[in-house]
């Protein structure tokens, strides 16, 4: 049983088409800045913790073009940090693209303009459609993390005000004298997407958060404790979140049929696309099915009424994993729903903790 409340976030809007691999019901100015601003203002009215963008360069083609326009990560969250007064914001980053010194400028900048509420996702690169537009090769998968384990232990110690002048030489970079200023506040949080051995080997080292993701809920436990184990053995603790995909009705049953109709209008030829990027590069999602990865985009689907929903909540909870990152079919008017009709739901059943929300009129 984890020790502490649930983390609420949302896995924001900022690519279009999100979350699922479908045609159906598509809101299609979702990804706009300014829809973004209206869910990240809303997600910190009802008193969720932070908000995690996806980072895409290139969509996955077929009818929906899956992520294909898409909202740099960075600039994004520079702007819903300015915009919010409580709420954590991250960025998401893919490691070969950005080199460390420079993105410890940049994550400096957000802390310091946020009063230190920035986060950090770092992404290793899965996708040949993506990094073969800019030829840029993709290293092999292991690899692949331990570039990722440089780059963030190279930014950590640019950000410790401890640590004296850096020189760094590796296979990825090399880095004499090395000094970023201004410093944050205190050290951003740091989080890594992927539950393959090399991914959890390298967040297990490096980093605060891991970002999940598991076929059922019953598969969790199992999950949470590697992590907690492969940090154990540096002495860390890291922490666990997932990003399931509520759908809830009056019955189940009527919730059941929205995941159907989402999955009769998938789009093959985008999950194809996907499933075979996967498959060269990430090593995350060996286990799930074509639906279940069109149905939600590799979330967990939680279907069900409200009540059966925040049980399925308490049920993740009960396994181990800190946070929740949630997506939504309509993020706008569905938040409103989750605050109207699930989240007094997790209150009565003490899991969560949302000081600092302000009531509001349904």
């Amino acid at each position: 049983m984890s020790q502490s409340k649930l983390e609420l976030g949302v896995f924001m809007p900022n690519c279009s088409n999100m979350p699922s691999i479908s045609t159906h019901a598509v809101v299609a100015d979702q990804w706009h800045y300014a829809t973004n601003e209206r869910i990240a203002l809303l997600a910190e009215q009802l008193g969720f913790q932070c908000l995690f963008p996806v980072s895409r360069w290139r969509g996955f083609g077929g009818e929906s073009n899956f992520l294909g326009t898409s909202l740099e990560t960075n600039t994004w969250a520079a702007a819903l940090l300015r915009a919010t007064q409580r709420i954590q914001v991250f960025s998401t980053v893919h490691v070969p693209l950005f080199h460390p010194v420079v993105m410890a400028k940049i994550g400096a900048t957000l802390a310091h303009m946020s009063g230190d509420r920035w986060g950090l996702n770092v992404v290793s690169g899965w996708s040949e459609r993506e990094f073969g537009m800019m030829g840029i090769p993709l290293a092999e998968h292991g690899r692949r993390y331990e570039r990722t384990g440089a780059f963030v232990d190279i930014l950590r110690k640019l950000w410790d005000p401890t640590a004296p002048p850096l020189n760094h030489q590796s296979d990825w970079y090399s880095i004499t004298e090395g000094v970023s200023l201004p410093r944050p506040g205190r050290m951003p949080q740091i989080a890594n997407a992927g539950v393959s051995a090399d991914a959890r080997a390298m967040t297990a080292r490096y980093c605060d958060w891991c970002f999940m993701t598991g076929a059922s809920i019953d598969a969790l436990p199992a999950l949470v404790s590697a992590v907690h184990s492969d940090a154990a053995v540096h002495q860390r603790q890291v922490r666990t979140a997932i990003f399931p995909f509520p759908i809830w009705r009056a019955s189940i049953a009527e919730a059941e049929d929205e995941l159907a109709r989402i999955i009769e209008h998938k789009d093959s030829e985008a999950t194809a696309n996907w499933l075979r990027d996967i498959g060269a590069g990430s090593g995350s999602f060996d286990t799930f099915t074509e639906n279940m990865l069109a149905a939600s985009g590799g979330g967990l689907s939680l279907v069900g009424t409200a009540e059966s929903v925040a049980e399925q909540l308490q049920a993740i909870h009960s396994a181990g994993v800190d946070a929740v990152m949630l997506t939504f079919q309509d993020y706008e008017r569905d938040l409103q729903r989750f605050g109207d009709d699930i989240l007094p739901l997790l209150h009565r059943m003490q899991i969560v903790d949302t000081q600092g929300a302000q009531h509001h009129a349904s």
